[in-house]
């Protein structure tokens, strides 16, 4: 039997109808693990995504699964955190629950060389016993139980995660309570891949694309009755170019892969296989997907078929070809799929075996090459590379190429459920076709549709801009300020003449639409339909950081050489301007109350952020922040949480591409956009719920997690007005912090906007407790210091902290971070996080240390929280009145 699927296949040998005597006993099986689990209540009322992302006790403290049903929780937090140990959890063992060693050699034996010839009349039950809260459970199991207990947008959550761990995928999530079988389109929707593309001729690029989206040949492998080698192992082998081993695949081998499995046979998963641009390690040029059955195929017949349809070539493991078998294999006549026969004939009967593969080979057109024999005494590493150089002869040759899109129109032909079919994701679906088909061009979109952004709303921010300086400085001139406010209320008055566009108004009522379920599954085809949009496919990436150039009409005022992508939030940005222009006619008195058409547009915004949406705070393309929208979703949020309405502001700050982004993501599982080009150009907000049971003890009731743009570390007399702009910003958001963290590339490369900040707050007397993170992003296989430490940070004298106090117009003379007031070097937090890769991307595993140092860091982060060591925790309505001053 093979090891790393370690089922007990007592059904192998039976016919269809001996197996539909015991339909009491597979369902008992699926209530029995959900109940063990605790998971019983959400085979109905699903888990969301908003249950798995609060902060709990659980939350600052890294401790071993007590009983079963704290494992789904924890396996949620280990893949939150990037863990590559997720999937081995496992409830703290008792001795009176350990299996002895001998009997569980028994049998694993018994299974192997079990006969399906034998006499069944046995108690067969005896195998494979319900589990029992001292069983071991089967981390697919886990999986498998967790999913189905889990709505859409979970389900997605924790494909995206598994994805990010370098984990396989599940593609089919078998039920056999109901005999239905579901394939997992809509959780795949969210994964996309980047690979390294060597065309024939010229220089190699990085590309990028969904795995939905990108056709790729598929290779299926599969067990029929018993195989003695380990398929899962096999697949991980030839998923491992390399000398270091990849356990995509979970297999026998790895902790709890002994533990029998209740109810993940029938399971698909896949994996893909992308090009590095190394061709002494690349299977292939392009990305290759590996597809793996869990179970016997005569069990699971409709996956089998599935696979046949989808896969390039099949591999089939067995030590025995059967009757039964065969029969079903000769059904496959005339299929264009290769096939290929990997066997063990030590273990198996050797004479029937070869009379059953001399009548398939007409059938299905093989021939002696198509059958690999590997017994005890085979050297591993050689079989290896023939599986791969078979694998890669039929991926370079013209092969059927198929996308997980493809694979689901499959699925459907054979009847199996698919989870996008439902009607409230196939409206929102057309919804967002209706708004998306008629961009062609992004920037002449966001001209003609999007018209109060752009030059107006420029315009309009550079006012507000001065008439905020001019009052700030006191300046005596009220003609000015009068001069200032008449230019913005005209500003905003042409606002005002407009109306929303045809796209606006459609993407507004989508996001009113009474079904909350709808108004989820709109806003992910927005994301997805725009990221996509007028874009070519596979995406090709920059390589290196932007550099900046000068925009038209000022030397100084430099932009990114990325163009900033049409996304959810400029339509969002367009609401707001509405809001903004209509609340500023209102203020002058030039238009009454009652008129307003747009008031309810934050109470629309603010359901997206409740519901886990990252809100933009400043915006990307001006770096102003919108007072009056920010300060409407804040009373939105007010009155929406009511008696809970105690905020704790965490931010994060930075130099760009040291993975602040990643590392927020990972520490609260949120949902801020990473990658070249895509980070935020201005602040991004995102809420996070402290559960009920542990508010009292940390001291709130929500933590606001801000994400802001990169700031560009250098002398800022090199980058003109950039550097004001972002001095502002990050004045801004580290005044509006309780906990801002720093993001940085070198210990010593602190922007110099930072440092400016931390001397205008100074004077305020409102100093966030401050965390400097230094991320390992060059040496990623090495293993970085410990997590933690403490040291001085800029100890000398700087360009940096000189140029800082020249703009700030300090006299004192030279100042450091170390010479300010606040700074006390022996309290100084600055961390060291291992890179996040161990090896090289893309097809590298995910490094141990970097998810134990970030759960270490946010565990610091939480205990300052709840020690108060920031400042005294506001309730909204005090940041409200913060975000106007500052």
């Amino acid at each position: 039997m093979e090891g790393d699927d370690c089922e007990l296949q007592y059904g192998d040998g039976m016919n269809e109808a001996q197996e539909g005597d015991f339909p009491t006993v597979e369902r008992s099986r699926l209530q029995e693990m959900l109940s063990l689990l605790g998971l019983e209540t959400h085979q109905a009322q699903k888990l969301g995504l908003q249950d798995a992302l609060q902060i709990s006790s659980d939350s600052v403290r890294n401790w071993a699964p007590q009983a079963p049903r704290d494992l789904p929780w924890t396996f949620l937090r280990k893949l939150q955190a990037r863990s590559a140990e997720a999937r081995s959890t496992a409830v703290l063992a008792s001795p009176s629950g350990a299996r002895p060693a001998e009997k569980e050699s028994q049998m694993e034996e018994e299974v192997i060389y079990w006969d399906t010839a034998d006499d069944i009349s046995a108690d067969i039950y005896s195998f494979s016993e319900l589990p029992t809260p001292d069983t071991p459970v089967n981390p697919l199991d886990l999986l498998c139980a967790l999913l189905l207990a889990s709505d859409g947008f979970l389900q997605q959550e924790i494909v995206l995660r598994m994805s990010l761990c370098q984990f396989a995928l599940p593609l089919v999530l078998p039920d056999s309570e109901h005999h239905a079988h579901t394939f997992l389109l809509w959780a795949m929707r969210g994964v996309v891949r980047t690979w390294w593309a060597q065309p024939p001729r010229g220089a190699g690029s990085l590309r990028e694309d969904s795995v939905v989206l990108a056709r790729a040949p598929a290779f299926a492998f599969v067990r029929m009755e018993v195989s003695s080698n380990s398929k899962s192992q096999l697949l991980n082998a030839v998923l491992s170019p390399g000398h270091r081993q990849r356990d995509c695949f979970w297999h026998r081998d790895l902790s709890l892969g002994t533990s029998p499995r209740e109810i993940a046979d029938g399971l698909v998963e896949v994996s893909w296989l992308l090009p590095t641009g190394r061709e002494d390690l690349d299977l292939c040029p392009e990305p290759v997907a590996f597809l793996n059955l869990r179970g016997d195929i005569g069990s699971h017949w409709l996956q089998f078929k599935l696979l046949t349809e989808v896969s390039s070539a099949v591999f089939i493991l067995t030590d025995n070809i059967s009757k039964k078998e065969y029969k079903l294999l000769s059904s496959m006549k005339g299929s264009a799929t290769k096939y290929y026969f990997i066997l063990s004939p030590y273990r198996g009967k050797r004479n029937s075996n070869l009379r059953f593969l001399n009548r398939l080979t007409p059938v299905l057109r093989m021939d002696h090459s198509h059958v690999l024999v590997k017994v005890s005494s085979t050297d591993g590493a050689r079989f290896t590379r023939r599986v791969r150089a078979i694998v890669a002869s039929v991926a370079r040759s013209p092969c059927r190429r198929v996308s997980v899109e493809d694979m689901a129109h499959a699925a459907r032909r054979l009847g199996l459920k698919v989870d996008e079919d439902c009607e409230e994701c196939q409206r929102a679906k057309d919804r967002m076709e209706r708004i998306t088909r008629s961009i062609r061009d992004p920037d002449a979109y966001r001209r003609e549709e999007l018209r109060l952004q752009g030059e107006p709303w420029r315009k309009a921010a550079r006012v507000e801009k001065e008439l905020c300086q001019a009052q700030w400085a006191g300046d005596p001139a009220d003609k000015r300020r009068a001069e200032l406010r008449q230019r913005l209320l005209e500003l905003r008055t042409q606002q005002s003449g407009h109306d929303p566009a045809g796209g606006v108004q459609e993407f507004i009522a989508g996001i009113s639409c009474p079904s909350l379920g709808e108004r989820q599954y709109f806003l992910r085809w927005m994301e997805w339909g725009l990221a996509w949009v007028a874009q070519p496919r596979p995406r090709q990436l920059p390589e290196a950081a932007p550099t900046l150039r000068p925009k038209q009409g000022g030397a100084g005022d430099r932009e990114p050489l990325w163009p900033e992508p049409l996304g959810v939030e400029h339509f969002l940005r367009e609401m707001g301007q509405f809001y903004e222009a209509e609340s500023c006619l209102v203020e002058a008195g030039k238009l009454p109350t009652g008129q307003r058409r747009f008031a309810h547009f934050p109470g629309l915004a603010l359901e997206l952020l409740v519901r886990g949406l990252p809100l933009e705070l400043v915006d990307g393309s001006t770096r102003s922040t919108p007072l009056r929208w920010v300060t409407g979703l804040l009373k939105e949020l007010h009155t929406r949480l009511e008696r809970r309405s105690r905020l704790v502001v965490l931010s994060a700050l930075g130099v760009p591409g040291t993975g602040k982004s990643t590392l927020l993501n990972t520490m609260f599982g949120l949902r801020f956009a990473t990658g070249r080009g895509r980070g935020p150009r201005g602040a991004f907000m995102q809420l996070v719920t402290v559960a009920e049971s542990f508010s009292q003890d940390l001291g709130c009731d929500h933590i606001l997690v801000i994400d802001s743009g990169g700031l560009i570390a250098g002398a800022p007399a090199t980058a003109g007005e950039r550097f004001e702009l972002e001095a502002s910003l990050a004045t801004l958001i580290m005044g509006l912090s309780d906990v801002t963290v720093i993001s940085l590339a070198e210990t010593r490369d602190i922007p110099p906007a930072i440092l400016h900040a931390f001397l205008r707050l100074e004077k305020t007397g409102h100093m966030p407790n401050y965390q400097f993170v230094y991320q390992n992003l060059h040496d990623t296989s090495a293993p970085g210091p410990k997590p933690r430490e403490r040291r001085p940070l800029l100890e000398s004298p700087s360009d940096m902290s000189r140029a800082s106090t020249h703009v700030a117009k300090q006299g004192d003379g030279l100042r450091t971070l170390a010479d300010l007031a606040f700074c006390d070097p022996e309290k100084q937090h600055v961390w060291h996080v291992p890179g996040l890769w161990h090896g090289a991307p893309p097809m590298a595993a995910v490094s141990l240390g970097y998810s134990e140092a970030v759960f270490e860091l946010k565990r610091c982060l939480l205990e300052n929280i709840r020690n108060g060591l920031s400042d005294p925790h506001r309730n909204i309505q005090q940041l409200i009145e913060l975000v106007g001053l500052l």
